[in-house]
């Protein structure tokens, strides 16, 4: 993966975790919500992983978010 991919892969996994602790949610209450197994979501979080567009998805309809808006959030941050 190229590095402009990472980042965004990178700032997609910040925002979603960002959102996670707004709504005061665990991983594991996270995971329970988005069907994704609980290391998944804390090793996308710590960047150990990078998540896919199918995990990403699963997150962000858990998280009630919008993944393309997500997506465009995180070009923003990239782009300044």
């Amino acid at each position: 993966m190229d590095s402009k991919a990472t980042e965004l892969v990178s700032a997609v996994a910040d925002i979603l975790s960002e959102r996670r602790k707004a709504r005061g949610l665990s991983h594991e209450k996270l995971a329970e919500l988005s069907g994704i197994h609980r290391s998944t979501v804390s090793r996308i979080e710590s960047k150990s992983i990078n998540g896919t567009l199918i995990v990403f998805l699963a997150i962000a309809n858990a998280l009630e978010v919008d993944l393309a808006k997500v997506l465009k959030q995180a070009a923003s941050r990239l782009n300044g």
